[in-house]
């Protein structure tokens, strides 16, 4: 891994040479920008917002009788998304892991902030922050990049440094507890989907660095006796373990807990192979599919798009990942490897887990469709993640 440095420097992008300065470099940032990756969620973005158009436009009870108004938040949310991008790269993941302890420690100090008086509960969950003008803030989303982020710097540092051939145990219980600090916070919202994100997240990070797979068995075991824990101790609130019967048992509450996954089931069935055009969906337009500009928002793709259309979102967030576990495979130094890896296991369970759930194939548990769903956290999220897989391509040899 020590070869990856001085590749590094000989590329024009060595540690003395960030910010603005990498623009004036002879190989210019944007020719070696991952296109690929920022045409297809610019694609997917774009289309999410036809889709959120779609299904508030008629909903006056949300959308404060403005048809266009989610259009234009979700469009504004994107414009600020790719922004983000931008500043990321441009500090460069290099430049920000000497930043993490700050950035970890603001998210961890968000979140609490959801426990005191100033959060605020949407839709059953208790994971929000309450700004003015009508805005709100999801820390948990951002809590996924700091876990990635933290761990990354703490699992590689030995590594790239040339002292060790893969991280000790004592570095990995490190940045196990790094992790564990915010994930026990969100549970306690509770917020369970959040939470299998970040699990997700640890268990891609720790196979990306090398760590002994007894680590990795572990982890899925402590996994399995948390989740039994949290069950008996009731930690979870009613709304929850109602979503899991339901998913356990399609049929036990059609009316009630199991009309959201129904609807969507019904919704997308209709579509048939190319839908019934974009605006005309029976179940949208009669408002039938509730959250679904949000968590079922794959359902106005089913309905209105039909299967070529969320076949068309499947391969675009494809197409994300397969360019994101290139990233991670050629790239010279292990910290930048950990974090593509953690990007892709966060979006690729995301991203089933929306997508089940609509199906009926996993639990609803409320997260959103990346850069599709409307939410101005998770589009924030969403987007450093790809300013953080574009940076460890810019700043690292050119290959390909």
């Amino acid at each position: 891994m020590t070869g990856g440095v001085n590749s590094f420097q000989v590329s024009g992008y060595g540690p003395e040479r960030t910010g603005w300065m990498r623009l004036l470099a002879r190989d210019s940032v944007t020719r070696r920008l991952d296109w690929p990756i920022l045409l297809s969620a610019t694609a997917l973005s774009l289309l999410g917002t036809l889709l959120v158009y779609s299904a508030t436009r008629n909903r006056t009870e949300l959308n404060q009788g403005d048809p266009y108004y989610f259009l234009v938040r979700h469009l504004l949310n994107t414009g600020i998304g790719l922004a983000l991008m931008a500043g990321t790269i441009w500090l460069g993941h290099r430049g920000l892991r000497t930043a993490v302890p700050i950035l970890y420690g603001l998210s961890v100090l968000l979140i609490l902030l959801v426990l005191t008086p100033l959060g605020s509960t949407i839709n059953g969950a208790h994971s929000w922050i309450k700004l003015p003008g009508g805005f709100s803030l999801q820390p948990s989303e951002f809590v996924k990049v700091t876990i990635i982020l933290g761990m990354a710097m703490l699992l590689a540092a030995r590594v790239d440094a040339g002292d060790k051939q893969y991280p000790d145990h004592r570095t990995v219980m490190q940045a196990l507890g790094l992790a564990a600090v915010p994930m026990v916070i969100v549970m306690l919202m509770p917020d369970l989907g959040s939470v299998m994100v970040m699990v997700i997240i640890v268990l891609g990070v720790l196979l990306a660095s090398g760590a002994t797979n007894r680590w990795v068995f572990g982890l899925l075991g402590a996994g399995a006796a948390g989740a039994i824990t949290v069950w008996q101790l009731g930690v979870l609130d009613d709304y929850q373990i109602a979503r899991f019967a339901a998913f356990a048992n399609p049929e036990l509450d059609p009316a009630g807990v199991g009309y959201n996954t129904n609807q969507a089931r019904i919704a997308i069935g209709s579509g048939g192979l190319t839908g019934a055009g974009l605006f005309h969906g029976s179940q949208t337009t009669g408002q039938f599919v509730p959250e679904q500009q949000t968590d079922f928002v794959f359902t106005v793709a089913g309905e209105e798009l039909g299967f070529l259309g969320g076949g068309l979102i499947i391969l675009l967030l494809g197409i994300v990942l397969w360019r994101a576990c290139r990233i991670a495979r050629e790239t010279t130094d292990l910290y930048g490897t950990i974090v593509a890896a953690g990007i892709v296991a966060w979006f690729a369970f995301q991203t089933f887990e929306n997508i089940g759930m609509t199906l009926g194939i996993m639990p609803v548990t409320g997260l959103p469709l990346p850069f599709v769903s409307y939410g101005g956290s998770s589009m924030f999220a969403v987007w450093i993640a790809v300013g953080l897989l574009q940076s460890i391509r810019v700043q690292r040899p050119m290959s390909a």
